[in-house]
């Protein structure tokens, strides 16, 4: 399944034509999406705090995690205390939302979830009912970021921003055909939209389209083991397009020798860790895939990370505030 899972993402950012199977399917995909879309749309929850949306037209790999982390950074600078709001992907935890903490379960609350505890400096709460999330929150701070939500139309938000790749969309399709969530006209409900990565981008609407990146930093060994920086290593990743991690570590000057991929999401066994540890390579992995192999690997071994920090363009967080100001009184 994973050999399967990363030949559609590669086939999904060729320009080349999708498989005529997937390109039939596409049109039933696009209908049942757009129908459940405008069934949210007309069920809207308006949230008991000022709500900030981030979401992304495109499956995966377009930066939504590290920019939601920057987006809180930049809240508190302002003054504000913001609280995420996550689905909980990949975790089993009940619609019911909690607060998630350092030590929780990313099996239960989800590995981004977990990361975001981890690194945003503010409260998170995971739960697949947002509804309810959005009240937890409001007992928590005032602001909330939803994560992944452009998509998710049962809650009112006061600020719509949306990542896209600096790549663009890939082949231009729908799943599963291609990358696309929603057609590129759905855009035009946004209230930002941020290109994520280089800064050379073909701009995919008329409007200001911003320019953010998360800048790799030097590897740290979350197992605080002690063992020198590696040079020649191994590359394991469970995320959506991990050639920007591939090609972030070779700029920190770091030679994979080996690589192995695992799907999005990925929940890592002790056979997995067994099976990497038996490359007798320094295993460097996302920030997102260490919360999970974290809990099950040897405490005598190092786990390599790569962290990240986002940098954004000059004038986008003035950009985002402009927004707020002009739809709520705790901005004015």
């Amino acid at each position: 399944m994973t050999g399967l899972h990363a030949w559609i993402e590669r086939m999904w950012w060729k320009a080349s034509p999708p498989p005529w199977p997937l390109r039939v399917l596409e049109p039933v995909y696009g209908m049942f999406s757009r129908r459940h879309l405008e069934r949210r749309a007309q069920q809207v929850t308006q949230p008991p705090l000022p709500l900030i949306s981030v979401g992304n037209i495109t499956a995966g790999g377009s930066g939504k995690t590290p920019f939601v982390i920057w987006l809180a950074e930049q809240l508190i600078k302002a003054g504000r205390k913001p609280v995420i709001l996550c689905r909980g992907d990949s975790g089993k935890s009940s619609s019911d939302p909690v607060r998630v903490n350092f030590d929780a379960d990313p099996s239960l609350v989800g590995d981004e979830a977990l990361l975001l505890a981890k690194q945003s400096g503010c409260a998170v709460i995971s739960g697949r009912d947002r509804i309810k999330g959005s009240k937890l929150a409001a007992t928590l701070g005032d602001t909330i970021i939803l994560d992944d939500g452009f998509q998710y139309r049962g809650l009112g938000r006061i600020c719509d921003i949306v990542l896209v790749p600096s790549e663009g969309v890939g082949n231009g399709h729908q799943i599963p055909a291609g990358p696309l969530r929603e057609p590129v006209s759905a855009l035009d409900r946004a209230d930002l939209i941020v290109r994520s990565g280089s800064s050379q981008f073909k701009p995919l609407t008329k409007a200001k389209e911003w320019h953010w990146q998360a800048l790799p930093g030097a590897l740290q060994d979350v197992m605080q083991t002690g063992e020198t920086l590696p040079l020649h290593i191994c590359a394991a990743t469970g995320i959506a397009r991990p050639e920007r991690f591939l090609n972030d570590l070779r700029a920190t000057g770091r030679e994979i020798q080996t690589s192995r991929r695992f799907p999005d999401h990925h929940r890592f066994t002790s056979s997995d860790v067994q099976a990497l540890l038996d490359l007798e390579l320094p295993i460097v992995v996302t920030a997102k895939d260490a919360v999970k192999l974290s809990k099950l690997w040897p405490s005598d071994q190092p786990l390599w990370v790569l962290p990240q920090s986002g940098i954004g363009e000059k004038g986008l967080f003035d950009a985002i505030k402009d927004t707020l100001k002009t739809r709520v009184t705790l901005w004015a």
